[in-house]
This record gives C-alpha cells, sequence and structure tokens, in this order.
C-alpha cells in the first residue's frame, strides 16, 4: 500500500467512526433528555390532578368530567389513574389506552418509594406517591410522547445527513492531504529513479517549506555525493596505483637486470642499496593503502595520541639524512606549554606517509634549499603550514589540485613516486581535519593543515 493510500484509509479510519460516536453520543443525549423531560411532564400533570382532587371537598362526576375535558388533549393517547390512600381509584381519564400492569405500579408505590418509571413499548409509563394535607394519593400515568418523538425523528435523520455529508468531505479532504503530503515524497522517488550516479547535479532539488522533506532530501544529497566520492576516489585510485606501482616495479625489474650484468663489485653494492630503498618506499606506498582501505572499511581507524611537532621533527630528520643539502626550519606561533596543546588522535603511519609526502614535495619543487614548517595551536585544532618558494600553482588549477591525481604544470618532469595529493587529502579527511593551498608574490607555495587536538 502507498503511503498515499495509507494516509488516506488511516485518516479516514480514525475520524470517521469518532464522527459517528459523537453524533450517536448526541443522540443518545437528546433521547434521555426527552424521556426525562415527559416523565416530568406526566408527573406534573399527575401532581397538578392531585392537588385540584385535594382541594375539592365533594368530588362529584360533573367536577370530574369537565377536569378531564379540559385537560384531556394536554398528551396525545394518555390515561391517567388516580387513587386514595387505600389504592381505590378514585379518577380514570376518558381515553381508551390500557395500562395492563397498573396493579403491579400501584402495588410498588409507597412513602418510601415514591416514584417509578417504565416504558410500554413507546409509551412513557410513570406511577408516584404524593401527600396534600393529612391524605395519600396515587397516580399513574401512560403516554405517548408525539411531539418528542418527533422531533427525536427529525434529529435522527438530521444527524445521519451530517454523518453522510461530512464523511463525504473528511474523505474528500484526506485525499488531497494525502496527496500534498506525499507529493514531495513522491517526486523525491521519482528524481532517485531517474538519477544517474555519473552525473555532478544534485539528485534532489526540493521545492517547498516541509522541513521534514527538505532535511530527507539534504541527507540523501550528501549520501549521494559520499558515494560519488568513494567510487571516484576508487576510480582514480586504481589508475594511481597502477601508475606508481607499474613504473617503480619497472625500474626494479630492469635495476635486477643490470645487476645480473654487472661485474664490479662496488657498484653492485651502490645497486642493490638503491633498490633496497625503492623497494622499502614501494612497500610504504602499499602499506598506506592498506590502511587507508581498513579505515573505510568496518574496522575503521586505529589512533593514537602523539604530538605533531614531534613527528615533525623525526620526518625532518629523516629527510635530511636523503637530503643533507636542504634544511628544514620549524617555527611555532607560540610556544606550547602544556602537551596537550599539539597532540592529536592520528594513525601515526598515515600521518607520517602525509606529512612526509608534504615534506618532499617541497623538496622536489622548491627552487632553494629551505622549507619552513609553521605550527599554530588554535581553538581546539592545530594548524601547519608547509611554505616553500618555487614555481607555484596557476589559479585556474587550484579547484583540481586535490582531485583525480591531478599533475599541474609546475609538476613536469619531476619524479613522482609519492602518495599523492588526492592520498594526502584522504587522509587528512579521515583524521576530521582539512587541506588547502594558496600561494603567496607569485612564488610561494602554502600548504595548511589543520587537525583536530585530542
Amino acid at each position: 500500500m502507498t503511503i498515499r493510500k495509507k494516509i488516506l484509509v488511516y485518516f479516514t479510519a480514525a475520524v470517521i467512526p469518532l464522527l459517528g460516536l459523537s453524533l450517536f453520543l448526541i443522540y443518545t443525549l437528546f433521547y434521555e433528555y426527552r424521556e426525562e423531560e415527559f416523565q416530568q411532564s406526566q408527573k406534573q400533570k399527575i401532581t397538578a390532578t392531585l392537588q385540584y382532587l385535594a382541594e375539592v371537598q365533594k368530588v362529584d362526576n360533573e367536577i370530574l368530567l369537565s377536569y378531564d375535558r379540559k385537560t384531556i388533549d394536554s398528551m396525545y393517547d394518555e390515561k391517567l389513574l388516580i387513587y386514595n390512600s387505600n389504592k381505590k381509584r378514585i379518577y380514570a381519564s376518558l381515553d381508551d389506552t390500557t395500562i395492563p400492569y397498573a396493579e403491579t405500579i400501584l402495588n410498588g408505590l409507597s412513602p418510601n418509594t415514591q416514584w417509578i418509571e417504565t416504558k410500554d413499548g413507546a409509551y412513557d409509563v410513570v406511577g408516584i406517591y404524593f401527600e396534600s394535607g393529612m391524605k395519600s394519593y396515587y397516580g399513574i400515568s401512560k403516554a405517548y410522547d408525539a411531539l418528542g418523538y418527533s422531533k427525536l425523528g427529525f434529529l435522527r435523520n438530521t444527524l445521519i445527513l451530517i454523518f453522510v455529508i461530512i464523511a463525504l468531505v473528511l474523505v474528500l479532504i484526506s485525499y488531497y492531504l494525502s496527496g500534498k503530503i506525499s507529493g514531495p515524497i513522491m517526486e523525491i522517488t521519482r528524481k532517485i529513479t531517474r538519477y544517474d550516479l555519473e552525473s555532478e547535479d544534485d539528485p534532489i532539488a526540493v521545492q517547498g517549506r516541509e522541513k521534514e522533506i527538505v532535511l530527507l532530501a539534504n541527507r540523501f544529497n550528501r549520501l549521494i555525493h559520499r558515494i560519488r566520492e568513494a567510487f571516484a576516489f576508487q576510480k582514480y585510485a586504481i589508475h594511481h596505483i597502477s601508475h606508481e606501482l607499474k613504473t617503480p616495479i619497472a625500474v626494479l625489474v630492469s635495476n635486477f637486470e643490470k645487476l645480473e650484468r654487472e661485474t664490479d663489485p662496488e657498484e653492485m653494492r651502490k645497486q642493490i642499496r638503491r633498490q633496497k630503498e625503492d623497494t622499502k618506499n614501494l612497500g610504504e606506498i602499499i602499506n598506506v593503502l592498506l590502511e587507508i582501505a581498513k579505515a573505510e572499511s568496518a574496522d575503521g581507524l586505529v589512533v593514537t595520541k602523539m604530538r605533531v611537532d614531534e613527528l615533525i621533527f623525526d620526518l625532518a630528520e629523516e629527510l635530511n639524512l636523503l637530503f643533507p643539502g636542504h634544511g628544514f626550519h620549524v617555527a611555532y606561533a607560540a610556544i606550547p606549554e602544556d602537551d596537550s596543546v599539539l597532540t592529536v588522535n592520528a594513525n601515526e603511519r598515515l600521518l607520517r606517509a602525509a606529512f612526509s609526502n608534504l615534506m618532499l614535495n617541497s623538496i622536489h619543487y622548491g627552487s632553494n634549499d629551505r622549507t619552513q614548517i609553521r605550527i599554530t595551536a588554535f581553538q581546539g585544532t592545530v594548524k601547519l603550514d608547509f611554505i616553500n618558494t618555487g614555481k607555484v600553482i596557476a589559479e585556474t588549477e587550484k579547484q583540481y589540485l586535490f582531485r583525480h591525481f591531478f599533475r599541474g604544470d609546475n609538476s613536469r618532469g619531476k619524479p613522482g613516486f609519492g602518495l599523492g595529493l588526492v592520498f594526502i587529502h584522504k587522509i587528512v579527511q579521515l583524521h576530521r581535519g582539512s587541506i588547502a593551498y594558496d600561494s603567496e608574490n607569485g612564488d610561494t607555495n602554502i600548504f595548511t593543515v589543520i587537525l583536530p587536538l585530542s
């Protein structure tokens, strides 16, 4: 069953019975009120007759006949019986209506039971015990409330008509509201059905003020964006891995072939050391890729507390051994007094690979032998600026810098045996951080990494 049909069925199934119950309650209350009101009229009629009889000293047939003729038309189809204290009938109305169980009612009346009411079909029957002066009387009245039943019938027909009309209106309103409510959802469903993951546009653009629908659309858009990023990363990761691994593996094979033909022991040792270093770098690339895959799986990212400045110093020391002519200058915006100021929760292997790649880029693409690393702690984060002098990236290329393993004009002719900026960007994202690029004065490159403190 569709949402629209569910709304229509549930709304009408809940409201229409409540409407019917309400109208039935109105009818029942009026029914009880009619009965009570008419029985009170019967009581007043009996009381008035008894009072009249009590005031007459000599009751003769002419007086009773005269009284009965005046009152016979006050109630339709009525029978009135009055008895004295000895339960002897002293008055009976002229009509032919009978009270078959008058004796039962009369015997039930007493000073302790002064009122009895019952029904005889559609007739209302009441019995009353009445005292006037030193005398006591009994009265029994049976009458048909023609006016009351007429009003009750009119009310019943009116309520049925109202119920039918309101029920139809409710069904129409439910149909309209169900369409109004389910319309945006159906629109989202249609857009999802027609959506192509290869498209760069947002899959859902919702028009309206329905907060829940807008929230649902935005959440779905973010989900699609993440799926698209994952697909793109997977696609270009395969391309990049094949590119990055194919070249060093080919070099390794070529060097081994040269090594087989080499006869000079000293040259053989140099080539073996070079092969060893290249193999270690290749293994590090594979390990980092495995860590990224592991972090994106159900296992999650394995992190430990570590100081970023200590990691920078370790990497600078290692790189100085490989590039002794290059210097790294680490500057603090403010000397930290507390170790926690520069402590982050990070995966050491991934963060080491990311920082190492940034520092290697500053060596390979720099025009001098100096790299400045500026460390700043602020508002629960630590910011690291990797600054070097060299050819900057063009403004038109900046937007592609962290996408699709892009290589700018400044990287032409340079060796590429690192992770690539896309992998660096991915590592920083896994640590809930951000990375950005900027340039100054046309010859200064600045890569800024911001990480949350532990």
